[in-house]
């Protein structure tokens, strides 16, 4: 308890106090939502190289399934959601509005849809290698939002040693709910899944991280850790974006990462607590993952919800469950309202990534005026990584771009504390995303 208490006095500076707006479904049990006829499953819904499929047009699947393979080694297997039928590979409409390659199920009206997966890989008996290749297969990216192939993490150099194993149950972004009741109503899958990473990892000790907005989570998982067991939960002050893992490393062990430096250099591992959670049932029950569990909220929503939906499913089947949207709803968005991003088209399907589908009325979307900058340095005391976020706008705005170079444009991690912060109105995160877009777009050039 004494340690619990020191490290809540420490913590990340800077950052922002958004309004939570978790109330709406933080109590709510997950459901499961019923399949639909039809599922559509981007190649590239992962970081890294898309997967390169491996059925083919009228070709018999079966739920767990393989259908696309890894097209790299920062990438990913893909596997049916459903029993069905591959109808067409070929390029479908992505949340985000682009045009992506993707394989369309239509599903069998009269399978069972039980899992029917190959034996679970034996992770005791794995080489570091076998390990990291059985992760790969698995089809588990990071859940926390950035998608990376769960594997890349263990994936260690030569020499490194890890000390600390890190479950990330901030979940600081305001609406979201599904990691919480991961922690609520799987607990044991996250702390068995704790257990196989450190064990694997070698790690002396792993710390579960969680605002304290969510006391029943900290309260169950306290109760189910046995006296000297090397794993603890620890309370964080609620302040975004503490999910973010250089400020999880910071608030956890007052340690920070340098500019350029993964956590694994300095013998640190972070994944989200689902993430986790679905490597317990990848290396327990071999299900690989083909069930994202979403938060279906925000005051355009009727019947807000915590749902597993499998991967696939159009945004519009998932919003008809949940009663449809109100007349005056004027924007969905993917994700959280910081860091999510507008659904083009609500025939785009849940990807891996699709933590949240968030409905806003006309109240919430109005744009505020945009006003000149009165460098009251408020995007300054709210960025978590201490860049300069007007000066970075002010060069966005006259196309500048590799002069942002020079600024560590490329440090911003995009979190939107300071659009959030500036009172002028000024959209500056989304101006550094699209400078960020630019410098990457030349590079690959």
């Amino acid at each position: 308890m004494m340690l619990s208490t020191l490290r809540l006095r420490r913590g990340f500076a800077h950052g922002v106090h958004p309004h939570e707006h978790k109330v709406l479904t933080a109590d709510l049990p997950t459901q499961r939502m019923p399949f639909v006829d039809r599922y559509v499953l981007p190649l590239d819904q992962h970081l890294g190289v898309p997967a390169k499929p491996v059925v083919t047009p009228g070709q018999r699947v079966r739920r767990g399934q393989r259908i696309a393979a890894p097209g790299a080694f920062v990438s990913t297997s893909l596997h049916s959601p459903v029993t069905g039928w591959v109808r067409t590979i070929g390029h479908h409409r992505y949340p985000g509005g682009r045009f992506s390659k993707a394989i369309e199920i239509e599903a069998d009206p009269y399978a069972t849809q039980r899992l029917e997966g190959e034996p679970p890989p034996d992770w005791h008996a794995l080489s570091p290698d076998g390990f990291v290749a059985a992760l790969q297969d698995s089809g588990i990216v990071g859940l926390g939002g950035a998608a990376l192939p769960a594997h890349v993490k263990y994936s260690l150099r030569e020499g490194i040693k890890i000390k600390y194993l890190i479950a990330n149950g901030a979940e600081c972004e305001p609406y979201l709910t599904n990691d919480h009741r991961v922690m609520v109503e799987r607990s044991d899958r996250l702390l068995r899944g704790i257990e196989i990473l450190r064990t694997r990892l070698g790690a002396a000790e792993a710390i579960i991280g969680i605002e304290r907005n969510k006391p029943d989570a900290i309260a169950i998982l306290d109760r189910q850790l046995w006296p000297n067991q090397p794993v603890r939960v620890v309370p964080l002050r609620v302040k975004y974006p503490q999910g973010d893992s250089k400020m999880m490393i910071k608030s956890l062990l007052d340690i920070e990462v340098p500019a350029g430096l993964h956590a694994a250099d300095l013998g640190i591992i972070m994944n989200n607590v689902s993430t986790i959670a679905a490597i317990a049932d990848w290396f327990d029950t071999g299900m690989p993952y083909i069930d994202r569990m979403v938060t279906v909220s925000g005051p355009g929503i009727e019947r807000p919800s915590n749902l597993i939906v499998p991967l696939g499913t159009p945004v519009r089947e998932v919003l008809r469950y949940c009663g449809g949207l109100s007349d005056d709803t004027r924007e969905v968005i993917m994700g959280g309202p910081m860091m999510g991003t507008p659904i083009a088209s609500l025939d785009a399907p849940i990807i891996k990534s699709s933590s949240g589908i968030l409905a806003f009325t006309a109240t919430e979307t109005a744009r505020p005026q945009e006003y000149p900058c009165i460098r009251c340095g408020r995007c300054l005391e709210a960025c978590p990584y201490f860049l300069n976020p007007s000066r970075l706008a002010r060069l966005a705005k006259s196309r500048m771009y590799e002069e942002m170079k020079h600024i560590q444009i490329m440090e911003c991690v995009e979190c939107g504390s300071c659009t959030y912060a500036c009172p002028s109105g000024i959209p500056i995160v989304q101006l550094i995303r699209t400078a960020k877009r630019v410098l990457r777009g030349h590079k690959q050039g």
